[in-house]
């Protein structure tokens, strides 16, 4: 019997154009190049639109999910990410800032890093705060998930019955506990997979 290897879950949005390129351009060449790079894709969401996060801050966004399984330690997928990131423009300029692409891994089947103790501490980070500090190491599962609806939604295509391994909820529990305003704001604009 062949051993799964670990799943991992991965965030796509963009906001900004990348020359002429328009973010809904710009997502599906980043997952072409991720394949590329190793990190095939076993299901892609459909693509939303999204207000700026924060609101009105700037374009909405073009944002999606991907799932994908991988032999690579997280930190090693996670420098794939940032290399495609950067091929496509990416800046680092702002925390919360506009971009042209963001590909931020969710998460790893159940894996907490770096341990527990600092993924609470994430997990419980003051608004204020988490506008003003990043975190200067892989943190997973992404201590935002269950506050961001242009995250759940996508997530709920690729993986509804991934269960948080803190909360003990699923993408789609955490997806219904959103308000039904942020729900409609957040609008389908291709098929997926």
């Amino acid at each position: 019997m062949t051993k799964r290897l670990p799943r991992a879950l991965v965030a796509l949005g963009g906001n900004l154009p990348m020359g002429d390129m328009l973010p809904v351009e710009t997502l599906t060449r980043a997952i072409s190049a991720l394949e590329e790079a190793g990190v095939k894709p076993l299901k892609v969401s459909r693509f939303f639109t999204t207000p700026c996060f924060p609101k009105g801050a700037g374009p909405d966004y073009v944002n999606a999910a991907l799932a994908t399984e991988t032999d690579l330690a997280a930190p090693d997928l996670l420098a794939i990410l940032h290399e495609v990131e950067a091929a496509f423009s990416r800046q680092r300029d702002q925390r919360w800032g506009m971009r042209t692409l963001d590909l931020d891994l969710l998460a790893m089947d159940e894996q907490v890093a770096p341990d527990l103790a600092t993924y609470t501490r994430w997990l419980n980070l003051p608004k204020k705060e988490q506008v003003a500090v990043a975190p200067d190491q892989l943190i997973l599962p992404h201590p935002r998930i269950q506050d961001r609806g242009f995250v759940l939604i996508p997530l709920c295509d690729v993986a509804p019955d991934w269960v948080h391994p803190v909360l003990k909820q699923s993408a789609k529990q955490m997806a219904a506990a959103l308000s039904a305003e942020e729900i409609n704001e957040i609008v389908p604009i291709s098929a997926g997979d």
